[in-house]
């Protein structure tokens, strides 16, 4: 069971030296790491994604052009004295980087210089190892990088919860429009059927009118003839 939960972890080893190299790689197989042994930091660089020369030339070609992608790494092991880029120096870098920063660096030296070490552990080293390394200092990686792995779960879900919250405000936006669009559609049919009915009430009234006056006008001439004089039959002597 712990040999299987020990097994996900990957350790990326840094060393110019291939008998220290071979060592460190040896000490973690037998702890059941998955290990990536280099012989330079610009080399761990190349492998992290994070190139040396990236801001000089991006175009230059990595000599691992798909590893970081394809592999997590969950530690970093570097010697501190190698030519070139040394192990102070590839921690530096790391630890500038926003995407590399939270991968746990520890860093070896067969020399014990006190001024040295407390740099390193400044700068961000998680462990100091004094070589030759042995087995039971490797014991003590194995908490930085739970820790780190589940800072890396916790980002995971709190960015998931973010983007479902985004969905779910989309979700809800969609159908206060809709809502609108309708009232709006139902506010203007209710006005129409206003204006409908005003128009049907005006035309009643002026129908009203017109009948109104239809009656007036016959009940005069009706009544004129009724008070009209009959001389039928009579006759007028001057």
């Amino acid at each position: 069971m712990g040999l299987a939960a020990e097994s996900q972890f990957h350790v990326l080893a840094v060393d110019d030296s291939i008998i220290d190299r071979k060592l460190i790689e040896r000490l973690l197989k037998t702890s059941s790491y998955q290990v990536t042994t280099v012989d330079s930091g610009s080399k761990a660089l190349e492998f992290l994604g994070l190139c040396e020369n990236d801001e000089t030339n991006p175009n230059t070609p990595s000599v691992f052009p798909n590893n970081h992608q394809e592999v997590e790494v969950n530690l970093v092991i570097t010697d501190y004295c190698m030519p070139g880029m040394t192990g102070y120096d590839l921690l530096k870098k790391i630890k500038e980087s926003s995407s590399l920063k939270n991968i746990p660096v520890v860093i070896m030296s067969s020399e014990n210089v006190p001024s040295r070490i407390n740099r390193c552990l400044e700068e961000g080293a998680e462990e100091f190892f004094l070589k030759p390394v042995r087995l039971s200092d490797l014991s003590r990686l194995k908490p930085h990088m739970k820790k780190t792995k589940l800072k890396h779960q916790k980002q995971e879900t709190e960015q998931k919860f973010e983007n479902s919250e985004i969905i779910q405000n989309d979700q809800k936006q969609t159908p206060k429009s809709q809502i609108q669009h309708s009232e709006t559609e139902s506010q203007s049919q209710t006005q129409l059927q206003a204006h409908s009915t005003i128009d049907q009430q005006q035309q009643s009234l002026q129908q009203g009118n017109n009948n109104k006056r239809k009656n007036m006008e016959q009940g005069l001439s009706s009544d004129t003839d009724r008070t009209r004089p009959r001389y039928s039959g009579i006759a007028t002597v001057v």
